[in-house]
């Protein structure tokens, strides 16, 4: 699975504020999110993280 920094993730469970989407700060073996609803940060494992994610809207990265 292909995700770069700055994409956003809509993820198949809920934030405990109410929102689905994240947006990646960092990948590697973790993966650093921010909450788009409340501004949360948190670290994730990528095997736990990738099972989450419903969709992938890339991010302002500039790849064309």
């Amino acid at each position: 699975m292909n995700v770069n920094v700055g994409d956003i993730l809509t993820m198949k469970k809920n934030h405990p504020c109410g929102a689905n989407q994240f947006l990646v700060l960092r990948s590697g073996m973790d993966f650093k999110l921010r909450c788009m609803g409340c501004g949360h940060e948190v670290m994730v494992p990528r095997s736990k993280a990738e099972k989450n994610i419903r969709h992938i809207t890339p991010g302002s990265s500039g790849e064309q």
